[in-house]
């Protein structure tokens, strides 16, 4: 009976353990987590030694998705990291892989996630820190 009792209170356990850490990402949430990475990506890309000579000239990319003026700052970055092209940096894969996740947030902040979004600000200026 014992044994019973145990292999209950197990059954009865593990799935409620396995499942109360996982909440399911809203579409804010996964906004505001790849502008974090892509800020953080850039920054990177900027001081990595393979990367940083043709990403010098490429302005601060700093995301905040509360500003209206972000939408505008990520077209104008997506355009200069596929102007990368003829430099040699372009072809690495983290520098594809910057371009294809920035179009990525663009697309998620202007079509699908387009509701969820308030902009609270219009600062355009404090997106060029």
């Amino acid at each position: 009976m014992s044994i019973l009792n145990h292999l209950l209170l197990v059954l009865l356990f593990v799935p409620l353990a396995l499942s109360s850490p996982f909440y399911p990402p809203t579409c804010y949430s996964k906004i505001l987590s790849m502008a974090g990475e892509l800020t953080q990506m850039a920054a990177d890309l900027k001081r990595d030694p393979e990367t940083s000579d043709c990403m010098v000239h490429m302005p601060d990319l700093h995301l905040d998705v509360h500003n209206a003026c972000v939408m505008q700052k990520m077209r104008t970055y997506i355009s200069l990291v596929e102007g990368l092209r003829q430099r040699r940096c372009a072809y690495t894969r983290e520098v594809r892989k910057l371009g294809v996740t920035l179009r990525q947030l663009f697309i998620f902040m202007s079509q699908k996630c387009h509701g969820d979004l308030v902009f609270t600000i219009y600062d355009c200026a404090a997106l060029e820190r």
